[in-house]
Order: C-alpha cells, then sequence, then structure tokens
C-alpha cells in the first residue's frame, strides 16, 4: 500500500451580507465569508491537502476564482469533485485532520454535523475526519474576527 500525506490552508475575510458555510454546513452567524465561492475556509483546506497528497497542485489551479463556472459555487461540490480527481489517481482518503481558527462563532458545537457532511461527500467513515477548533486568543485578523482560517493534514492511500 502506497501512503501519502498533504497539507492544507485557507483563509477568508468575514463580512456582513453573507451566510457562513463551514465543513459544508451552514451556521448562524452575524457575517459570512467572503470570497468567489461559498467560502467554506474549512472545505478548500482540506481539497488542497488531497491535492497536494497526489501531487496534483492546489485547489485554484483545478477551480480559478476567475472562472464563471466557480462563482458562488457551493463548495461541497468542489470536494466531491476534488476527491474524484485523486480517484482517478487511484487514491483514497486514509484520515483527515483539520483545525478551524475562529473567535466566533463556536465552532465545536457543529463538528458533529460537519464530519456527517464532509463523510458522506467523500465516502468514507466520520471516524476518519477529525476537526478541531480553536481561536487565536484575540490576536491579529483572527483575534479582531476579521476572517476565519483553516488547516487540514490528509492522508490518502492507494492500492
Amino acid at each position: 500500500m502506497k501512503i501519502r500525506v498533504g497539507f492544507g490552508f485557507d483563509v477568508h475575510k468575514l463580512v456582513e451580507g453573507r451566510e457562513l458555510w463551514l465543513g459544508g454546513i451552514r451556521i448562524d452567524h452575524v457575517m459570512g465569508l467572503l470570497g468567489h465561492s461559498d467560502a467554506d475556509v474549512l472545505i478548500h483546506a482540506i481539497c488542497d491537502a488531497m491535492l497536494g497528497a497526489a501531487n496534483m497542485r492546489d485547489i485554484g489551479y483545478h477551480f480559478p476564482d476567475t472562472s464563471a463556472d466557480t462563482l458562488n459555487i457551493d463548495s461541497k461540490i468542489l470536494l466531491r469533485k476534488t476527491n474524484g480527481l485523486i480517484s482517478a489517481k487511484g487514491y483514497r482518503i486514509g484520515n483527515i485532520d483539520a483545525t478551524v481558527c475562529a473567535e466566533r462563532p463556536k465552532i465545536n458545537p457543529h463538528v458533529p454535523a460537519m464530519k456527517a457532511c464532509l463523510a458522506d461527500i467523500l465516502q468514507t467513515d466520520e471516524d476518519n475526519i477529525s476537526i478541531k477548533a480553536t481561536t487565536t486568543e484575540k490576536l491579529g485578523f483572527t483575534g479582531r474576527e476579521e476572517g476565519i482560517s483553516a488547516y487540514a493534514t490528509v492522508l490518502i492511500e492507494k492500492g
């Protein structure tokens, strides 16, 4: 069996007038993330990690923010397509370890729903997906609630 590991990172600005989507679910909050798509930082970080592990460049290469095809797209679609890309090379998800960094809203109450959503899209067991939450103790852009970031490490397997 061949295994590979990839790392992904994403950040988006918080703004009024947008819905907040994280891990494929909508979270009630006074602000949402600004982006060409629905700006789901968690899914974007996971996609980058998957693509990196498979040596397939990054999410912007496959789904550019200059394309009308990806304007306002649901990031769950991008994750499904990314899974298809790595599957075409013979890989499947081994496990995902991800962290969302936000002051508000609190992420932990939403983790079970995120895991269920991601596991369904990736056709893997929820036990293969770890989602953690942290803050920056009110430091930096995250601490000032100007944006949310996410980090992901993904192990993929072949054979």
